[in-house]
C-alpha cells in the first residue's frame, strides 16, 4: 500500500482534505472538492484523510480541527487552511501553483 508520502509525491499538486465522518462542515466540503476535482481533472489530485483512522498522520501535520485542507506541491506543503471554503476560493488557492512548476 502506498504511504502518504508516496501519494503526495506521485502527483505535482495534491490537495489533502483532513476530515472526519462526524463533522458537519466536512460533509459540506465534500461536493465542493468534487467540483474542484472536476474543474482541474488530472492537474490536481484530491485525497481525503479520515483523522480518526489516521491520528498519527493528522498529528504529524498538527491538524487540530476538521476540515483542514493542505495543498502540497512536489511533496512540499505550500498552503493550509481550516474550515469550509467555496469553489472560487479554492480555485484562487490552486491556480497560482499550477503554473509554478
Amino acid at each position: 500500500m502506498a504511504t502518504f508520502n508516496d501519494i503526495i509525491q506521485q502527483h505535482p499538486l495534491v490537495l489533502v482534505d483532513f476530515s472526519a465522518t462526524w463533522c458537519g462542515p466536512c460533509q459540506m466540503l465534500a461536493p465542493i472538492l468534487k467540483d474542484l476535482k472536476e474543474h482541474y481533472k488530472d492537474q490536481l489530485s484530491v485525497i481525503k484523510i479520515d483523522v480518526d483512522k489516521n491520528n498519527a498522520l493528522a498529528a504529524s501535520y498538527r491538524v487540530q480541527g476538521v476540515p483542514t485542507l493542505i495543498l502540497f506541491q512536489n511533496g512540499q506543503q505550500v498552503w493550509r487552511q481550516s474550515g469550509v471554503l467555496t469553489l472560487p476560493n479554492l480555485i484562487e488557492v490552486v491556480e497560482p501553483h499550477l503554473h509554478a512548476h
